[in-house]
This record gives C-alpha cells, structure tokens and sequence, in this order.
C-alpha cells in the first residue's frame, strides 16, 4: 500500500469506495407527486396495469381500411370505397368497416372493427360519401397495435432508477399522480478555516470567499440530496466543536478543508474526540488525497480536502455514489467514455489520478483534452472540464494519441 509524505498508508480508491459504500443504506421510502419526482429514485417496480396503447389506433390521419379491397390501386385507377363514419381521437367507432367501405379517421383514434389498414390522407381524394385511395397498403399499415408499447403486468419502470422526463411521462401514461421514492439524503456541509468569508461579506485582503460549501452544496443537489448548509468554523478546536455538534436532523455530513496534516488543521482530531469511528484517512489519489471517511452515532462522515477541485473530486468518486445509495439507487456511477488523448500525461505510479479534461469528436474520433492546469486549486480546470480522465495508481504516465477512460461529470451510468 503506497505511504504518504507523513508515513500514513494510504489507501487506494477502490478499496476506499467499498469502505464507503459498505458503511451506507437506503434511508427510507416516501410518496411523492409525480410532478416533484424529477430526479428522484424509483423505490418500487412501477408495473404497468393497462396496455399500451390500450386499443389499436391509428398512426397517421386518413382512412381506415380493408387492405385487401386496395390491390392494384393508383393514382391513374383509383379504388373508390364508402365512407362510413368519422373518428376522431377520443372517440369509439360505432361502426364495422366491411369490405368496399371505409372510415375517416385521425391519428391516434381507435381502429373500427374490420379495418387492417390505414391510408394517409394525402393518398386520398374525397367525393361526396365515398373516397377515391390512389395507393395500394399493406395490412397493418399506419396502425399501431393495442400493447405495442408496453403490456399490462409488465415492469416498465424497476426500482432503483432515477426519474427523468421520460419516467415521468410513462407513470403519467399508466394514470399514475403519485410514485413511491427513496428518500432524499440530508447533508449538513460545514466549510472551515480562518481564510474563509461567506458571500454578502465584506472582502478583506487577508480572506478568500467560502468556495466549498457552494460547490458541495450544488453536487449535493444534482446527486438527488438536500444541502444544510453549517457556516464556517473558525481554525480552532472549540469553534470546530461547536459546529460539529449541530448534527440533529442530518444523515451526512460533510467536513470541507482542515484534514491535513498542517498545524491549525484539527479537523480529524476534533471528530475523533467527538466519537466519530475513523475508517480512513488519505485515499491513494490525485487530487484529493487528504480525504477521512468514518461515522458519528451512525452518521456517515466526510472529511473532504480544503482545496475547491480537491474537494469537488472526491465527492465525485466517494460521496456522490454514497448519496445515491442512501436514495435507493441502483446504479451508482457515471457514463464513461474512451478517448485519444490529444496531451501527455505525466504522473508517477502509487496514485490515481483524475485529471480534468474536455471531450471533442474530430471525424469518427472522441479525442479528450486536458483543462490547463490540473493544480488542486485552479478551479477553471472544473469549470473547463466535463469528464475525468482516470489514469490507474500503477500507470507512470500515457503518451498523446493513447486510448483513456474518461468518466463523464453529468448523468448516471445507464444515461
């Protein structure tokens, strides 16, 4: 295992992300309105109790027929059938349709008894109670079959998926105004550091404004959470109690900055004096290697890095998977891509790096570029970026024009 600069072990991500994903559960199911479940993690197999569609209708507008009666229709001998009623969408036909007859009908009526077959309108010639069709069909033509799409007793939505505009739409389609969902992790986000002004501050030459707590606050919201946000706590012991006691309420919490090993940093300290069970402290990565993950009263714990990029990675690797699950989610990563590397990489073994890097198509090609510089306190390489470039803690390097792994910053892993 590598050791760090202070001669602690470091331990790699994998091993570091099981720990994680070992110590979390889900946290519960609630009812929601299917117009607040946006984003929310199906708990339930949703199981269709209707067919879909629930009768056979039309495709197209124009007219339901026999498609037997239209052999060798065209344009120069058309074939002229009675029209014997109108259908509109909404409406049950009253009538069989029986050969040497038709219906008009609009897209997406009920077929009438009899019909097989749709002619498209712009085929046909009205006149007076028949119709003049120019074109011959084949049966089942512009017709789309009762169930087509989804059948009653059928799982169309498992659980464990988050719900997009198409869930939606689909529980909305099966008469479905509520869903049952997993509840939503509370994360309480305390930022620290003598350093440190809140926005709505005044600047100070001495202070740089509270970056984390915002950027936390946000990927806590995308990962399906809710975000309380704790303050500041001031580069001193008792403040750093005084706010990590304020836990009430909270499933997680969120440490940014001060698990160093500088002087003033006592966050790890502080929550071990506080009864929090370390799991571990440093991961084998790049950035974010100063990074503590354990549990007070049964609370998950993280002790993220102080730097804005540092700290925004490892809760792209560690916490966001821990909030999804908490959520009831099944899958837990994010879409990766292969791309040629258009830059060298530079690394020593020992570490996973997560360099930032912005995808491109050139021809046939999915080409990734590095963000400029990958300092842990540039925060323009996050913003450039969409995806992480995943180079494996035993690489020393890849070379311009390599194939890379390069796990994307939006959706989820079936996305």
């Amino acid at each position: 295992m590598p050791v760090g600069s202070a001669g602690t072990r470091l331990v790699p991500v994998a091993a570091a992300l099981e720990t994680v994903l070992r110590a979390v559960r889900p946290l519960g199911i609630e009812r929601v309105a299917i117009t607040d479940a946006l984003g929310r993690i199906i708990a339930r197999d949703v199981i269709a109790t209707r067919d879909l569609p629930p009768w056979d209708n039309s495709s197209v507008d124009g007219y339901a027929v026999v498609a037997a009666d239209l052999g060798g229709a065209t344009s120069e001998r058309p074939v002229a059938l009675t029209v014997g009623e109108e259908i509109a969408a909404g409406r049950m036909p009253e009538h069989k349709v029986a050969p040497g007859t038709a219906a008009r009908i609009m897209t997406g009526a009920p077929m009438p008894v009899g019909a097989d077959a749709v002619v498209m309108v712009e085929d046909t010639t009205p006149e007076g109670d028949r119709v003049l069709i120019r074109t011959s069909v084949e049966r089942d033509e512009a017709v789309r079959a009762r169930g087509q799409d989804v059948r009653a007793g059928a799982v169309v939505i498992p659980a464990g998926r988050r719900a997009r505009a198409a869930e939606i739409g689909m529980l909305a389609s099966l008469g479905c105004a509520a869903v049952a969902v997993g509840r939503r992790p509370r994360v309480g986000i305390l930022a620290t550091g003598d350093e440190l002004a809140d926005l709505g501050e005044a600047e100070r030459p001495d202070r740089i404004f509270n970056v984390n707590s915002y950027a936390i606050a946000a990927q806590v919201a995308e990962a399906g959470g809710t975000a309380q946000l704790l303050g500041i706590a001031r580069d001193r012991p008792d403040d750093l109690r005084d706010h990590l006691r304020r836990l009430d309420g909270l499933d997680v919490l969120i440490v940014c900055g001060g698990v160093s090993v500088g002087k003033f940093d006592f966050v790890k300290d502080v929550l071990t004096d506080l009864g929090m069970t370390m799991d571990f402290w440093r991961v084998a990565m790049k950035p974010g290697s100063p990074m503590a993950f354990g549990s007070i009263r049964e609370r998950p714990v993280f002790g993220l890095p102080g730097n804005p990029v540092s700290s925004m990675v490892t809760f792209e690797v560690f916490v966001r998977p821990a909030l999804l699950r908490m959520a009831g989610a099944t899958e837990l990563g994010r879409p990766v891509a292969t791309a040629e590397l258009t830059e060298s990489i530079h690394k020593a073994r020992g570490k996973t790096h997560f360099v930032r890097g912005r995808l491109a198509r050139e021809g046939e090609h999915t080409l990734v570029t590095p963000t400029g510089s990958q300092d842990s306190g540039i925060l323009t390489s996050m913003v450039r970026a969409d995806g992480l470039i995943v180079l494996a803690q035993d690489v020393e390097g890849v070379e311009r024009g390599r194939q890379v792994e390069v796990r994307l910053l939006q959706g989820d892993a079936r996305d």
